[in-house]
């Protein structure tokens, strides 16, 4: 069995010029990275406003597990299924970060005969936009220390600095270290942290953005830190937006790629589900709804994290209205909630099944709750049953919700018709009536223990003093009525990853909270969530490799 890079490195792309093409774009749209990658022009995405929107569907998926869910894949398969039925389709992804890359999950550019492509470049350093969020966030970081060491004018309080460096790599050892160590020209000793860049508010700002101008305003919002008084200190009170935004004018801009079967793809942004906002950003799916009748999109990790934050950050954010979603499942990570060892689920388990399957009707519930159409997408393994397949169909059915099987991984666009039909009926036939879970004028309490309540399954949540007195003084600065984004594991519904399943009764336990104004979100961690990741025993590094003729191996 070929493996997902073979795949890939044998495939004939098209040059992106020709891709572009199919969209009615003209070479001087694009802003060319080699032969078969670009950027797309500003004066393109003014010069189609104008068009109408076209219908939005969300792909999202239930809890990862080891077993893998395949969420991408089957949003690359959806996507050319689409093209295969005559539909004029455009893909919207994120962009892959480093550190999963190179650490335990892997890629982000699909698999089998539904990715992709070139998927190397994806994977490694694609067009630079994560060097250049990478290099504006360090560089506000130098600013706000150098102004320290040059006399502190803005009387910022040193034990008060909020805003962190941040790196594309799992990298531990920079979660919590000590700067200004040496002579006085040194700079100010003090505690410092590191995030990856895939949780950096300027990653969050850029996603949200709607061009250049509304990026500076946002940039100019975030909170670096407080000053002697507790009142905020903002990067444009230190000077810093305008250089901030030269390093990132590139990288605001889409960059349109291709899938295995030549259908157009933009990919831009790349914030993770369960420390961030896990969504591209909101240009190119607004691109993506100019360009083509469909956009196919993607939410990261379960629906509880990703999909919940498309709705209630990114859609109220930009205006979108979703037209329907797509819900991902696997017979082996259902088996996997019920108790099985990833070791053990080729195997037909039907007690285990009914009882991990809980976790997929808690997930459908939530995003009915969002009154939009659903579909579930059973993503096929070999070792799926009839049974067990018409179990998962059955169940929901019962649920008023329509089902199909992808087989996208071993037939690309072909195994995705079945969904695909399934989907476009769900289109045609039913009315999406799409809101928020939760109002803005709620407080930003109330809106955590609704997300805790109505989407995790808690019972209560509890937090912790310094969470009490963050939130309070949030309210206290007009930081209320923002949205929550919610930092948890994304392996449990639960802040617990071992609790699987549907968890209910535990209390969410909520231990910091800060605010990302330039983003416009308060940021809620809960459990023992990191913000900086760390290798595991054997990184995926340990398998990747260049020969001598410039081939990459090991990368998935």
């Amino acid at each position: 069995m070929k493996t997902d890079i073979q795949i890939a490195q044998e495939a004939v792309m098209e040059p992106i010029l020709k891709v572009a093409e199919g969209l009615h774009m003209e070479a001087d749209d694009l802003e060319l990275y080699g032969k078969y990658k670009a950027k797309i022009s500003d004066s393109y995405l003014k010069r189609i406003e104008g068009n109408p929107d076209g219908k939005l569907v969300l792909v999202t998926a239930v809890n990862p597990t080891p077993a893998g869910e395949g969420k991408t894949t089957v949003t690359v398969g959806l996507g050319q299924a689409f093209c295969r039925l005559g539909k004029n389709t455009v893909i919207a992804l994120r962009e892959p970060s480093l550190g999963p890359c190179f650490g335990i999950k892997g890629g982000a550019a699909g698999g089998g005969y539904a990715q992709v492509v070139p998927m190397e470049d994806l994977n490694l350093h694609f067009t630079g936009d994560f060097h250049a969020i990478t290099s504006a966030d360090n560089l506000l970081a130098a600013m706000l220390d150098n102004h320290i060491q040059q006399g502190n004018s803005l009387g910022i309080d040193t034990r008060q600095i909020v805003w962190k460096r941040c790196l594309d790599m799992n990298d531990r050892v920079l979660r919590n270290i000590v700067v200004g160590l040496g002579s006085k020209g040194d700079g100010t000793v003090r505690e410092d942290h590191f995030v990856i860049t895939a949780a950096s508010e300027i990653m969050a700002v850029l996603c949200l953005s709607e061009d250049l101008e509304d990026m500076k305003e946002r940039l100019g919002r975030m909170v670096v830190a407080y000053d002697m008084q507790g009142r905020p200190v903002t990067a444009a009170d230190l000077q810093a937006v305008g250089a901030m935004a030269a390093l990132l004018k590139d990288a605001l801009k889409p960059n349109l790629i291709q899938t295995l079967e030549h259908t157009p793809a933009l990919i831009h942004g790349g914030p993770f589900a369960n420390i961030a906002h896990g969504c591209n950003s909101v240009r190119a799916t607004k691109a993506a709804m100019k360009m083509a009748d469909y956009c196919i999109t993607e939410a990261g990790f379960g629906a509880d994290l990703g999909a919940e934050k498309f709705f209630d950050i990114k859609c109220r954010a930009a205006g979108l209205k979703p037209d329907a979603v797509v819900l991902v499942a696997t017979i082996r990570a259902l088996k996997y909630n019920g108790g099985v060892a990833k070791a053990d689920l080729n195997a037909e388990n039907p007690a285990a099944l009914e009882k991990g399957i809980a976790n997929l009707g808690k997930h459908i519930e939530n995003l009915q709750k969002y009154k939009l159409p659903v579909v579930v997408a059973l993503n096929s393994f070999v070792s799926d049953t009839e049974a067990e397949v018409s179990y998962v169909r059955n169940y929901c059915e019962e649920r008023n919700c329509a089902f199909a099987v992808a087989r996208v991984w071993e037939k690309g666009g072909e195994g995705g018709i079945e969904l695909a039909k399934e989907v476009l009926t769900a289109l045609e036939t039913k009315e999406s009536h799409f809101e928020p879970l939760y109002k803005e004028e709620l407080t930003l309490k109330e809106k955590i223990e609704t997300v805790a309540g109505e989407i995790y399954g808690a019972a209560s949540v509890s937090y912790s003093p310094a969470a009490e007195l963050q939130l309070k003084k949030l309210e206290e600065l007009g930081f209320g009525r923002f949205p929550v984004c919610m930092a948890k594991t994304q392996y449990s519904l639960s802040d617990d990853p071992k609790l699987l399943g549907r968890p209910e009764g535990y209390a969410l336990q909520v231990r910091e909270v800060y605010v990302s104004a330039g983003a416009g979100f308060v940021v809620v961690l809960t459990g023992a969530v990191m913000t900086m990741p760390g290798l595991p025993g054997e990184p995926a590094a340990f398998r990747i490799d260049v020969d001598s003729n410039g081939l990459v191996t090991g990368l998935f």
